[in-house]
Order: C-alpha cells, then sequence, then structure tokens
C-alpha cells in the first residue's frame, strides 16, 4: 500500500453474519443481500463473491451503474435495481438480465419510447405503504399500471415495500404499513398476478419478525454486523466487518494554551502530546467527527482542532512515537469504536458512516486473519482484476 491509512473488511465476518441471519430466518425465504454504496463501503464484488458462497441467492443495488459493475466482475446471480432507472437506459438493463423497480404507470409508458430488444423486461412493483418515497400508495393506481404489466414483453417477477420503522421499540407504524402490503398484495393478485417473489422485510423486521418476511427478505445493515435494532438484545449474533485505521506521522509537545488546528479550533489545556495522522475529510472522516476519540494503544485518543482535508491531529494519551497504529474504527485491546457509535455522534445512522469513506482509502481484505486481496483508489483501477475469496 501507499498509505499510512487503511480499511480492512473481514469476509469471514461477513460470512458469519450470513449464517445468523439465514438461522434466523429459516430455509424457505430466499435471502437478498444489498450490496448498494459499493457494499455500504465495503467493497459490492468482494462482498458479492463471499455473499453467494455463504448461501446468498439475490443482491439488491441502487442504481444501474452499480449493477452494471457487479455483471462486469463476473456476479451473475439476479439483481434487483432498487431505484428506477432512466427510461433510454432500457435495452442496457435488458442485456444485462436485470430486474428493475416500477413504482407507477409513467415509466413503463416512457420507457417504450426507448426499448428495441426483444428480450423481456424483468420488473418488480414498489408499493408505498408509509414510508413516503416511491411505489403505489392508491388501488387506483395499480389499476393504471395492471395493462401495462400484462404487455408480452413485461415479466411481473416481484412486489415488494419498505419499512420506515422496523427498528423502532413502537411497532404501531410498522403494523400498520405490514397491513397496506397485505391488502396490495391481495389487490396485485386480483389483477392477474398471484405467482410473484413478495418481500418487505429490511434487516430490522427480518430478524425481529421472521414469521412475517413472505417470500424473500432484503438484508443490508445485519449483513455488515450493524446492530438493526440498537438498544435490544440481539437475536443473532453479528460481527463488525469493517474496521479504519492509520499510523501516526508526526508528534510534538504542545504547553498549555496553544492552538491546534484550522480557526485557533482547539486550545490545549495543558502541556499536551499532540499527533497528527493522515486522513481527513477527503477519505470519508469529516468535520462532523470533531470532538469524537480514536484509539492509540488501547486508549482514548481524542481528536482536536478542525479535521483538515488530508490529515488531522489528536490529543495522545501519552507520548507514542511515529509508526504508531491508530484505530478510527475498530477494537484495541479492550476497548473498541463501532459504527453505531460514530452514526449517534454524528446524528445519522451507523451504515452513513462506512458508505462516507472514499476510495482514497485502500481496502485490505482478510478471511480467517489472512489477507486474500488489497484494493487502493478502486475507481481509478477499473481495469484491474477484483479480488478472488476463497
Amino acid at each position: 500500500m501507499h498509505r499510512h491509512t487503511w480499511a480492512e473488511v473481514r469476509l469471514d465476518r461477513i460470512a458469519h453474519n450470513i449464517k445468523q441471519i439465514r438461522q434466523r430466518i429459516g430455509p424457505r425465504v430466499q435471502f437478498m443481500a444489498a450490496v448498494k454504496a459499493d457494499a455500504y463501503g465495503h467493497g459490492d464484488v468482494q462482498v458479492a463473491e463471499v455473499a453467494l458462497k455463504s448461501g446468498v441467492d439475490a443482491f439488491a443495488v441502487a442504481l444501474l451503474s452499480e449493477a452494471i459493475h457487479l455483471r462486469q466482475n463476473g456476479i451473475r446471480a439476479p439483481i434487483l435495481v432498487l431505484t428506477p432507472i432512466v427510461p433510454q437506459d432500457i435495452d442496457i438493463a435488458v442485456a444485462n438480465d436485470l430486474a428493475l423497480t416500477v413504482s407507477d404507470a409513467t415509466w413503463l409508458q416512457e420507457m417504450r419510447r426507448y426499448k428495441t430488444s426483444k428480450d423481456r423486461v424483468r420488473v418488480h412493483v414498489k408499493c408505498d405503504t408509509g414510508l413516503g418515497r416511491l411505489g403505489l400508495r392508491e388501488r387506483a393506481e395499480l389499476g393504471a399500471l395492471a395493462p401495462l404489466l400484462r404487455a408480452d414483453d413485461i415479466a411481473v417477477e416481484g412486489l415488494y415495500t419498505h419499512f420506515a420503522s422496523a427498528n423502532q421499540p413502537d411497532t404501531t407504524y410498522y403494523n400498520e404499513q405490514y397491513q397496506r402490503f397485505l391488502a396490495m398484495q391481495e389487490s396485485f393478485k386480483a389483477e392477474g398476478f398471484p405467482d410473484v417473489t413478495v418481500h418487505c422485510a429490511n434487516s430490522a423486521a427480518a430478524l425481529r419478525d421472521p414469521d412475517n418476511t413472505f417470500d424473500m427478505v432484503r438484508i443490508g445493515a445485519a449483513l455488515y454486523g450493524i446492530d438493526p435494532v440498537p438498544g435490544e438484545v440481539s437475536r443473532v449474533s453479528l460481527q463488525p466487518a469493517l474496521s479504519l485505521h492509520t499510523r501516526v506521522t508526526h508528534v510534538k509537545r504542545l504547553k498549555k494554551g496553544c492552538f491546534v488546528g484550522y480557526d485557533m479550533s482547539y486550545r490545549t489545556v495543558g502541556d499536551e502530546w499532540i499527533a497528527t495522522v493522515p486522513i481527513g475529510y477527503a477519505d470519508g472522516w469529516s468535520h462532523c467527527f470533531q470532538g469524537f476519540h480514536t484509539l492509540v494503544g488501547g486508549r482514548e485518543a481524542p481528536i482536536v482542532g478542525k479535521i483538515c482535508m488530508d490529515q488531522q491531529m489528536i490529543c495522545l494519551p501519552a507520548y507514542y512515537p511515529p509508526g504508531t497504529k491508530v484505530t478510527l474504527l475498530g477494537a484495541q485491546g479492550k476497548r473498541r469504536i463501532l459504527l453505531s457509535d460514530l452514526g449517534q455522534h454524528v446524528g445519522g445512522a451507523p451504515q452513513e458512516v462506512s458508505t462516507m469513506i472514499t476510495d482514497r482509502v485502500p481496502r485490505v481484505y482478510l478471511y480467517d486473519g489472512e489477507v486474500v486481496g488489497v484494493y487502493e483508489e478502486r475507481s481509478r483501477m477499473a481495469a484491474r482484476d477484483p479480488v478472488v475469496v476463497g
């Protein structure tokens, strides 16, 4: 590697998490793994490869480009694109054998202007049962869509929705959404589509309520070891797959009253060991992490001053020389920093943090403690062969 900063992805932990989730949902339910946003920052191809070997049935991505990237790297399993694609790209999607989300009649009508392929378009119909994002809300909307779905070159494969609050202690709204989805499913059958794959459960819903998952679950957060129901005793033993590390590049002893960082954003409260580490907001470690801490020698080392583009400063608990390992995410000794800790600090979701880590940060892939691949600046190395696990 060419940097003192790197992320580690434990592919064996992803395999472990899949096994735990599979035991919870049972063998009859299909397992769709969400690998959108570069597998939540973990690496889409690498995660997809180990997921297939661990028994995952299909994948979900957000964008057409994400699906094509998987296809170009040898992933042949079913892929569902969760966001409606640009209608002009319909032939590209068909040529790559992708399932597409349909959320209204307008998209299908517009798609007709551009489709030249004679092959069928595989679609999953999205229902909005209360998230307020995408999908059919009313029976009348389904009535307008159904005739278009009956075209000979349309293969209706699925019906789905997404929960807004499956991770919350109060399940009232979750239950309301579930009942609305049941009603929409009955209407879908009445329109002549009785044999489709029905799915609604995200990580939280699948693990809390596995008896109501229908035909398939869509697992994102839990796949990567993120507890989808914070504060509740977990029903499965999930293991975090991602950690982030750097090394001290410079250390100095500053007297009380010295300023550190842009805009004089920190002032030493005593004589302090201040270290510089080479990771900043261009790597995804943004200003929002100011006031949080890192781990050095198994002890907390607070981030001090404003985080710079390429570097940041930390206050060491004692002198540590240049080259000392600094952990921003993961474990050192008896202490650890979880994605949920960082998410809570910034007022966001844990997966928001993992997707912030940019391609400037090399990913080191491990399986059972052995390095199985290293990827550096992946977006600039598209021609490089993917890492093959196993």
